[in-house]
């Protein structure tokens, strides 16, 4: 879990009621009876000041929705690099100096953890953290009732912190999802998770800041801000309205102790909603780029001032544009370095985590009006979203099947037979990427983009690294059965792909 530092802040809550005195003249019957309604209705509508809002059916009606995940992760074999001192020594004296740096396999030790999930339909989709299942080989998710299911990984999502499994089951209890565009700073919410593995535990706090970007090592930051106390294992969980429907899932916590101190930060559900309906329908999330870097106008003003630098940019709220990406949405539509983005397509934007927001809803491909001023006059374009690749193409799943190859991990026979520490051999071949870049049957696949590959599975992510990135390209370094070196360039991209 993420963690950063803070000072210890002491909360105190005061109740405290007050009564009016109110002096009212001599009325008739008619009056009197007009009156009383009147006061009535007041007295129905004015809150108590020495009464709380009662959470209680929030509580009841989301808390069987949260459920708590177990995970497992097996001892693995990673070839690290080490110094040896020793080396070098002997190197010098009979002359082969250089021979320090040396690499060998360690076994990881057997690590399990928990976190949360949130059930988000019956036939048991569910919704929790990447940091929670990212790095699972096993998945345990029991219910509020006390049913115990495996999961399995449906898709992750590192830049957003959200993962979403799937457990065999039927009849299951989803919550209800409300928008997180409606959730008020000052407006009563539930944290509900399994904290130190204490299930079905529920707080209390207020919204105490919304958008807000901590800087962490998420890439997507607009973060729902609540003084309702998250400790470690709430990760994944909910956070719920006061009438129990999701307004975000809880993800990380401002800590020295790494403990509850006093705020925790949860998803909004705008972000939540299309990745979840990305990563169920394509397996990943189809991510819209607006082509800029750039921070809050406040921060940039503060940083001027801190220089002795007087800037009048016309506003003091927006995001100002330190760069513009070459040829992405934002350049081709005319939006330069130094501009003011003020609104996305007619909601405003203050913070840098709220125009973050307002895109990662949208898929590349799709056009949003953006706003933006320009040495303080006023300018409207639209803009064509654009994926990571600088295409407005929805990028498709590929793995070992689409890319028309079967693989399996060498054994350590063929290991010893061959001299090679690791390696993957091409069992099968069809027609695909793999066989039109030449790529055959008994090929042994060392390393794909100098990442070594160890197993299948190193394959299959070395495989989304490069479909998510600019190039999407394989560079493959091989061995033929003979021991030949051969290297092999795999196009990911569709050439009818847009430009």
């Amino acid at each position: 879990m993420n963690k950063k530092m803070i000072g210890t802040l002491s909360l105190c809550a005061i109740l405290s009621s007050s009564m009016t005195a109110v002096a009212v003249k001599a009325v008739d019957s008619s009056e009197k009876n007009s009156l009383n309604n009147k006061t009535e209705a007041v007295t129905q509508r004015a809150p108590s000041a020495a009464q709380p809002i009662d959470l209680t059916y929030a509580a009841e009606r989301a808390t069987n929705s949260v459920v708590f995940i177990k995970v497992t992760t097996n001892s693995k074999k990673e070839e690290v690099q080490y110094y040896d001192p020793f080396s070098d020594f002997f190197g010098d004296f009979f002359g082969n100096r250089g021979q320090g740096q040396q690499r060998r396999q360690i076994e990881t030790p057997k690590r399990q953890g928990s976190g949360s999930g949130v059930i988000l339909s019956t036939d048991g989709y569910i919704v929790t953290n990447n940091h929670v299942v990212g790095e699972a080989d096993e998945i345990l998710v029991k219910l509020n009732d006390n049913r115990e299911f495996k999961g399995r990984i449906i898709g992750t999502d590192k830049d957003t912190d959200l993962a979403v499994i799937k457990i065999e089951a039927e009849n299951l209890s989803p919550i209800e999802i409300a928008s997180s565009d409606d959730l008020k700073v000052g407006e009563w919410v539930l944290a509900i998770g399994n904290p130190y593995g204490l299930t079905s535990t529920v707080t209390a706090g207020i919204v105490s800041a919304k958008a807000r970007s901590l800087n962490a090592s998420n890439s997507i930051e607009s973060f729902i801000q609540t003084d309702a106390a998250i400790n470690p294992g709430n990760s994944g969980g909910a956070l719920v309205n006061s009438e129990g429907k999701l307004v975000g899932i809880n993800a990380m916590l401002y800590s020295q102790t790494g403990s509850y101190s006093g705020y925790g930060f949860a998803i909004p559900t705008t972000i939540m909603n299309k990745v979840v309906k990305d990563i169920r329908d394509f397996g990943f999330v189809q991510r819209a780029l607006l082509g800029i870097a750039g921070t809050d106008v406040s921060t940039y003003i503060d940083m001027q001032k801190e220089k002795g630098k007087e800037v009048d940019l016309g506003t003091v709220s927006g995001i100002y544009v330190n760069e513009v990406t070459s040829d992405g949405a934002a350049d081709e539509g005319g939006i330069q370095s130094g501009d003011v983005i003020t609104s996305v397509d007619g909601r405003s934007v203050e913070k840098f985590g709220e125009l973050q927001e307002a895109i990662v809803a949208h898929r590349p491909g799709d056009k949003v009006k953006v706003t933006y001023l320009r040495n303080k006059k006023q300018y409207t374009t639209t803009l064509t979203l654009r994926n990571a690749q600088g295409t407005t193409s929805q990028l498709e799943s590929l793995d070992t099947d689409a890319l028309g190859a079967s693989l399996r991990a060498l054994t350590d026979q063929e290991k010893k037979e061959l001299g090679l520490k690791y390696g993957i051999v091409v069992n099968n071949i069809r027609r695909g990427k793999m066989m039109d870049a030449g790529i055959s049957k008994g090929i042994i696949i060392t390393q794909v983009n100098d990442v070594p590959m160890n197993t299948v599975e190193d394959f299959e992510n070395a495989v989304k690294a490069a479909n998510m990135s600019t190039d999407r390209v394989l560079w493959i370094r091989a061995k033929t059965q003979s021991g030949l070196n051969r290297s092999f360039t795999v196009e990911l991209a569709d050439p009818k792909e847009n430009k």
